[in-house]
């Protein structure tokens, strides 16, 4: 079954340029992994420190898989440093 997530992560006002490459980078490379149908970053508009991943994992594995790459791990090692809070996600499934 499809995973759909919605993670909503909102950056130091200082540090919003280095999570936004940190953020970028992971898209990249997120894209070429094969449980991954849909992966994209928005930024706010009134807000540009909040960011917001929608993305699409053909199953659950593929996911945890997902979790446990090294960009992904990056990612985690600036968070508690670089974000203004804990990052939301939202796993959902369409009915």
């Amino acid at each position: 079954m499809k995973i759909y997530l919605t993670a909503v992560i909102k950056a130091k006002e200082e540090h919003r340029t280095e999570v936004l490459e940190v953020l970028q980078n992971m898209v990249k490379e997120t894209q070429k992994e094969e449980a991954n149908e849909l992966y994209t970053l928005h930024q706010g508009i009134e807000d540009k420190n909040q960011f917001i991943f929608y993305e699409i994992w053909k199953s659950k594995e593929g996911l945890a898989q997902h979790n446990q790459q090294p960009y992904i791990q990056a990612f985690g090692a600036v968070a508690d440093e670089k974000l203004q809070e804990k990052p939301q996600i939202y796993l959902t499934h369409i009915i």
